[in-house]
């Protein structure tokens, strides 16, 4: 159910339905090559929590849609916030939420970028609001999958860009917003010291994606989605039966 479209006065019956549960997607603003949309982020991050409430009963925030972007920030289209920016919006979020009477919040993230920002606020809220568990996913529990439908190596240990994988997974949760007539395959070199020094993409990339974005399906995408799914509901669900057990 999306929390924004619950009235005030039906509010407090819908978020013990949920079981105290609400989920935050988090995207971002950034370019996706020519075949894919700058919303992508927030497209996948949306879509994965509909999905995931669907599964746990939880109730579904709007997405939140900008992400701190700096390595991306200089492309056409990119729209950059900072990690303090970010950290602020989540922690603020989950204070409300937690005066709401939310217990659970998870927090779907559908941008690699954003993950220092969302660790952080977490922890903030951690060792504010003890009784309030919020969870950062970013695609847990794929690395099987993924090992078994990718046909090219990757082109960095972390990242996934506008590639094989992520297009595969805008064919299967946001097909309608695919161009591949005009994907294509671009394996840019990271250099070492990427990884030891801020390395703007423009320094690496001209099309922002990383790898074979024409090997892309459908079935990729489910297979690997589907798995981040399962994965996230099983480990909400789990909380949610700790949560009803609880004394008070």
């Amino acid at each position: 159910m999306r929390y924004d479209h619950l009235s005030s006065f039906d509010f407090r019956e819908a978020v013990r339905k949920a079981r105290y549960t609400a989920l935050l997607p988090v995207g971002a603003v950034e370019a996706h090559g020519p075949h894919l949309p700058l919303g992508t982020d927030n497209l996948l991050a949306e879509r994965l929590a509909r999905r995931v409430a669907e599964r746990t009963g939880a109730l579904q925030l709007p997405v939140l849609p900008y992400g701190q972007v700096w390595s991306l920030r200089r492309f056409p289209g990119s729209l950059h916030v900072s990690n303090e920016t970010l950290i602020r919006l989540i922690v603020d979020i989950g204070r409300s939420l937690h005066f709401q009477g939310v217990r659970i919040l998870g927090v779907i993230n559908g941008h690699l970028g954003n993950a220092p920002a969302l660790k952080e606020a977490a922890r903030i809220l951690y060792d504010e609001i003890r009784e309030l568990k919020v969870y950062h996913f970013f695609y847990p529990g794929t690395r099987e999958a993924i090992r078994e439908v990718r046909e090219t190596p990757a082109v960095h240990a972390a990242y996934f860009h506008a590639c094989e994988l992520e297009t595969s997974y805008m064919l299967y949760l946001a097909e309608e917003f695919v161009d591949m007539e005009r994907a294509i395959r671009d394996v840019p070199a990271f250099p070492e010291e990427a990884d030891l020094t801020p390395t703007p993409w423009e320094e690496i990339t001209e099309t922002a994606v990383l790898g074979d974005a024409t090997l892309a399906t459908k079935e990729k995408g489910k297979r690997v989605i589907d798995a981040a799914v399962d994965k996230m509901a099983e480990i909400l669900r789990r909380e949610q039966e700790r949560l009803a057990e609880a004394p008070g």
